[in-house]
Formats: C-alpha cells, structure tokens, sequence
C-alpha cells in the first residue's frame, strides 16, 4: 500500500490553462480568501497572490487565462460579475467585463477553453441551460446558446474551442450530448451506453481521440473509457475497480495521435488515509499506485508529451512547487488506430458497455 500525501492547505482546486502555462486557484492565508496565479512555463513555478480592494468570498471562480491574466467570477445581488485580475507592482489591476443576470440560475465557470482568451459559463435554469462566453467577447458577455435539460460537467473535444461536451440531465437520465458552438450550440448525442443508464464524461483527449467515462450501464456506477468516433463499446476495466476508494481521472497525455490505448491517464485515489496517485494505460490490465508529494494539491497535474506527469504541490517551506513523475513503461506497445476517429455529429459512441 502506498502512502497518502498530506491534507492540502484550505484552498480551491488549481485550474490549468489549456496549454499548462499558467494555473489560479482562490488561495486563503490570515482568515482572508484572495486569488492566486501560478507561472508554470518559467525555468522555476512561482505564485503570484492577486488579492483586491477587500477579501474574496468563500466559493468564488477563478480560471487562468492564456496572457496570464485570471478571471473572477462574483456574485453581488444575484448578479455575476466578471472581471480579469493581473499583478501591476505590488497592487492587482482589475478590468471589468460586465455582469449577467440570470435570475435564480446557478452559474458556474467551465474548464478553460483550448482558445485562451476566451471563458464560457453555464447558467442552469428550470427547463434550460443557457451558455455565456463570459470573455473574449467583443462588448462583455454574450448569450451563446440555450440548451433543453439541465447541464453540468464541461469537456472540450478539440483542440479549436469549438467541440463542448456536456452532461445534460432530461428525463430522469444523465447523457453527455456534444454542443457545436460554431453552429449555434447545435447539440447532437455523444454518450448512449445503455437506454437506462447514466452515462458521463470526464475527460478528452483531441490528439488521440480518448475518452474518460463514468456509468452505470454496467448495473453500478464504473470508471470506463472509449474512443470518439471509435465502433467498438465502452469498456470498463476492473482494475479501475477498487474497494473503498474513489478513483477519479484527472489528466490524459497528449501527444499519442491516433493511439488512444497508449496514453497514460493519471487518477486521483481517495481514501479514509487521505490521496495519493494512480497511472494506468487503457492497453495494460494494471494500475499503477504511487505516493503523491507532500501538500499535493490533490486531483491536479498535467502531462508533457514527452510522458512525464507535473504535480503541483503547497507546503510551508515551498508554496509552489511542482514534482515530476516519469511515466512508467508501458507492458506493451499497441498498434496505432487504422483512421483518425470521424466527426462526431457522425459517429457518436453508441452500444452497451463490455467489462474487461
């Protein structure tokens, strides 16, 4: 058995730019709350605190941008308000993007979009979902579209920004759906594992095509994966499977063009001991536990394409540190896929479930 790391620092989970060059997180030191950005793509990490006129509130959004600049997301009066936070000396600059209104809705930032000046949102509403691009806009936030159902969750499919997967609640059944958003949120099936199931996506990979699933199509709820576009069912690997633990992906490698069974995939082990790590290829029928560092910030880290795994880490003696884990070699090397997987509106992932 491997050892946990640590309990992180009272913070909110790190969020990556799409190219790994920068990441923020809503830090608290001294009983204030207060943004921070971490450089990534210098010889050495560094955190930049990013703290405005008065204490941030618990829960607020914060997103990277790619110029390095972070998005706030507040909330004043049941209205959202955005604005863009940069280090100017000692003080923190501040540009406003507006507000929207969107009465009793819930919304929340998505994942960072692969365009790293722009940053969607989703408003959940009683009968809809409306999405906002909340920045990057030409005049403050825009109305993008309005999907039917509830939505959650946020996976981008392409490397363009303009591939959205959502998981959309309608019915009584969770499915991810595919949102075009260079089509007018045109929304077509993504995810149909099993007429009664609840079939979620949890990551993406646009090189090769890799999908991270979460369903109870095989009668509870299992970690599964598949290709985009592919024609063979999801699978859901027992070794994914473990006893009074969550197991939770939160990185894809890139880099595996057509080789979606190659790519190594980290994963996030909860238990009662605390977290530690997992790696585990879809081609090998093991997964791989490893201690995590100390102060990992648990459920954050993203590849090289050269395989090595980057885990950011928070500890009193090194408040931005970042240990790299060599991916271990693979059993085996699979052959690479005949075609690149077709467009989705095409040929979404359909069919039951296969344990193996």
């Amino acid at each position: 058995m491997t050892a946990p790391t640590s309990r992180p620092a009272p913070a909110t989970p790190l969020v990556f730019t799409a190219n790994g060059a920068y990441a923020a997180r809503l830090s608290h030191t001294g009983g204030s709350w207060f943004p921070e950005r971490w450089t990534l793509d210098s010889p050495e990490p560094y955190a930049v605190p990013l703290p405005g006129n008065q204490p941030e509130e618990p829960g607020t959004e914060v997103l990277p941008m790619a110029d390095g600049r972070v998005l706030i997301h507040r909330v004043a009066d049941r209205r959202h308000l955005f604005a863009l936070l940069y280090p100017t000396g000692p003080e923190t600059g501040e540009v406003p993007l507006g507000a929207v209104e969107c009465g009793e809705s819930r919304l929340t930032l998505l994942p960072p979009s692969p365009v790293g000046s722009q940053a969607y949102a989703l408003a959940v509403g009683t009968h809809s979902t409306a999405l906002w691009l909340v920045a990057g806009g030409a005049f403050g936030p825009e109305h993008v579209a309005e999907i039917p159902g509830h939505c959650s969750g946020g996976v981008w499919l392409d490397g363009e920004g303009r591939m959205l997967a959502l998981d959309r609640e309608s019915g009584g059944r969770v499915k991810a759906v595919a949102v075009d958003l260079e089509r007018g949120g045109e929304v077509s099936p993504l995810l149909q594992i099993a007429d009664e199931s609840d079939d979620r996506l949890l990551l993406a990979d646009a090189d090769s095509g890799l999908l991270l699933i979460r369903s109870d199509a095989p009668g509870h709820e299992r970690l599964g994966w598949g290709v985009l576009g592919g024609t063979r069912p999801v699978r859901f690997p027992e070794c994914l499977r473990l006893p009074d633990v969550a197991v939770t992906p939160f990185a894809i490698q890139p880099g595996q063009t057509l080789m979606p069974e190659s790519c190594a995939v980290a994963l996030r082990i909860d238990g009662a001991a605390g977290s530690w790590l997992g790696i585990w290829r879809p081609a090998e029928r093991r997964l791989h536990q490893l201690a995590a560092p100390a102060g990992w910030l648990a459920g954050a880290g993203w590849w090289t394409r050269e395989g090595t795994l980057c885990l950011p880490y928070a500890t009193e003696a090194v408040p931005c540190g970042v240990e790299e884990v060599e991916l271990p070699a693979p059993a085996e090397v699979p052959a690479p896929v005949a075609a690149r997987p077709v467009p989705l509106q095409q040929a979404p992932l359909t069919g039951r479930g296969a344990v193996g």
